[in-house]
């Protein structure tokens, strides 16, 4: 059974979501359809890109990905599929699905070919291209090629041997604040060195094995699921009780 993930920026409290999911149904009603989040914040494309690069993979492959973010439905609006690492992707062309993955797409199609107006394209032209892709229609025949598709620039860590230099790249639920800092780059230059992490005002000589390792209301340093490291309170909000945001800078300086 094939699966479709919807991830938008629509709320939960409007008919927008159940009309996506009706539109897909209408096509193929024997599609398993999970909701990844429609909380993203409105049309930002950097919470979403993070969200959806954290746990596509965590699918099967082949499943199909409609991701509506900001979109507008205008006729000069480009709406593309990809296929990345065996993945199928549907969603604007805003440099969205160019933050999810280094690799370059095996597949692309431009799907907008009939440019209709619609203020709903999430429905009248996104779910009838995952439904398509999920009865087995060649990607081919899903719209033309295109050469390129549309790419931001990230935010890359720096690393030297003395010092690696990272950000916040998003502030979860709980207020924790996640970094673009990966633990294969600290464990690659720490080598049993001595090391400090700075913080804001703060600075941690530790990395932490699991959230309740520190009293309620201290903070924590360690690296999550995804291997990225994460400052957090305790039962606490990290980024208002620290003061930190989002493109913060985290610094871990090495001791010779």
């Amino acid at each position: 059974m094939t699966i479709i993930t919807l991830l938008t920026d629509f709320g939960i409290t409007d008919h927008y979501v159940a009309s996506l999911k009706a539109a897909i149904l209408s096509v193929n009603p024997e599609v398993t359809i999970v909701d990844i989040s429609h909380n993203i914040i409105r049309s930002d494309i950097a919470h979403a890109s993070f969200v959806l690069k954290q746990c596509y993979q965590d699918f099967p492959e082949g499943t199909i990905h409609l991701v509506s973010i900001g979109t507008s439905g205008h006729p000069e609006e480009k709406i593309i599929a990809l296929n990345i690492n065996n993945h199928y992707f549907i969603g604007a062309d805003n440099g969205l699905l160019g933050l999810i993955s280094d690799h370059e797409a095996e597949q692309t199609a431009e799907i907008n070919s009939t440019n209709e107006f619609s203020t709903f394209v999430a429905k009248k032209l996104m779910a009838a291209t995952a439904a398509k892709i999920a009865n087995g229609i060649p990607f081919k025949d899903i719209g033309s090629p295109i050469p390129s598709y549309r790419k931001m620039i990230g935010r890359h860590l720096r690393a030297t041997k003395k010092q690696i230099s990272g950000n916040v790249i998003r502030v979860d639920h709980y207020g924790n604040l996640i970094t673009n800092i990966d633990k294969k780059v600290f464990m690659a230059l720490v080598q049993e060195r001595q090391f400090s992490i700075n913080f804001g005002r703060n600075k941690s000589r530790k990395i932490n094995d699991y959230y309740s390792q520190v009293e309620p209301g201290e903070y924590f340093v360690l690296f999550n699921d995804s291997d990225l490291l994460e400052i957090g309170i305790y039962l606490g909000n990290a980024s208002e009780l620290l003061g930190l945001e989002f493109d913060s800078t985290v610094m871990i300086n090495f001791e010779e």
